[in-house]
């Protein structure tokens, strides 16, 4: 069903897109650019530029998209790239405008290749601007908590990000820990570990869950057992859970012995 859909979109969107270009096609025939207008009627005039954009539209409507996102993934400013990407793909458009051209009216092979190319980069340049703004991405407003979201990562504040290394039950809240700092939300812990069902974890203690990602040794104090996070924090193993998180290969770092042990073998 997703398919059928997802193809609907890709059909209903490249409808729209050659509808587009048909309309635009239809205004340059009106409006007679680059001196057509006196050179042949109305319909001659429509039909060239229509056949011209629909025949270079599509190097611009798929190769401006990708580029973009190229760009935006390297962080490369768009002023740096847009100029030699649109007289790269003006080419195309320049060589096929021109060849039609002269097959409807002679006398413009006294117009240059070259003079043609940059005409044509007029129109490329306003196309690719038009584009770029219509696809634009909408400016980001500033985010907050939102106090109603079953997710803790949803209830902190933003520049916590969004990776969880701890909670920790204080009350009637649950502080979460993350790499850039903690946060208090009002719920439960067992609210907080089912809003992080996508994250994989373990409640250690009945006031306690870490992220298996988070843990980078085993503390062992006598019979105690501690994880030790990234962050630095300690997190307590009660001893109905030992067992289970020793079989379900939670204890598997080797264990580190506390500085209390390690001094009292050191005495005997």
């Amino acid at each position: 069903m997703e398919t059928w859909k997802a193809k609907g979109r890709f059909w209903r969107s490249a409808a729209m897109g050659l509808a587009a270009l048909t309309a635009l096609g239809v205004i340059l025939g009106a409006i007679g650019p680059f001196g057509s207008y006196l050179s042949a009627p109305f319909l001659t005039r429509t039909a060239y530029w229509v056949v011209c954009i629909w025949g270079c539209g599509p190097a611009f409507g798929l190769s401006v998209p990708i580029l973009k996102r190229w760009a935006a993934n390297r962080a490369v400013p768009i002023w740096l790239w847009t100029p030699p990407a649109i007289a790269i793909l003006n080419l195309f458009p320049a060589l096929l405008s021109h060849s039609l051209a002269l097959r409807l009216w002679p006398e413009i092979g006294q117009i240059s290749l070259l003079e043609w190319y940059g005409q044509c980069l007029v129109i490329s340049f306003l196309s690719t601007v038009a584009m770029l703004w219509v696809t634009r991405s909408p400016k980001a407003g500033p985010t907050t908590p939102d106090p109603a979201s079953t997710d803790p990562r949803d209830r902190i504040p933003t520049r916590l990000g969004r990776m969880v290394l701890c909670l920790k039950m204080e009350d009637h809240y649950v502080r979460v820990h993350t790499p850039k700092g903690s946060a208090l939300v009002l719920m439960t812990l067992s609210q907080a570990i089912a809003g992080l069902n996508d994250v994989e974890g373990v409640q250690t203690h009945r006031s306690w869950w870490v992220a298996r990602a988070s843990i980078t040794d085993v503390i062992e104090d006598g019979r105690k057992l501690r994880l030790r996070l990234a962050n630095g924090l300690e997190a307590p193993i009660s001893r109905a859970r030992v067992g289970t998180l020793r079989q379900d290969g939670w204890l598997g770092v080797a264990p580190e012995t506390s500085t209390s042990e390690a001094a009292s073998s050191k005495s005997t």
